[in-house]
């Protein structure tokens, strides 16, 4: 899958932007994939959470901001300008195509 110069390779977990390898964690990378098998649809920080880390889990919706910013860090030219992940406010995020 490739959308906006990010490469992932779902069956080896790995993921290559502007085609250089670049390491995720599990749940980045869990949370990276969502979003871009999603583009352009707004998922909520609760609905976030609850897909990727599960109901049981312990952390809440600021464990979903925590990640947001190291995906931005990781796969944005301008972190704090953000091209991919926009933050819809007052809603949650959205990976734009």
């Amino acid at each position: 899958m490739e959308i906006k110069g990010i490469a992932i390779d779902k069956i080896a977990r790995k993921v290559y932007v502007n085609g250089d390898e670049t390491e995720f964690t599990l749940k980045e990378f869990d949370l990276l994939l969502l979003l871009v098998s999603n583009p352009n649809r707004v998922f909520t920080k609760e609905e976030l959470f609850e897909r990727i880390w599960g109901l049981d889990s312990f952390g809440g919706v600021a464990t979903v901001t925590v990640h947001i910013r190291k995906l931005r860090e990781k796969i944005e030219f301008d972190p704090s300008n953000p091209e991919y992940i926009e933050t819809i406010w007052g809603v949650g995020y959205r990976f734009t195509a």
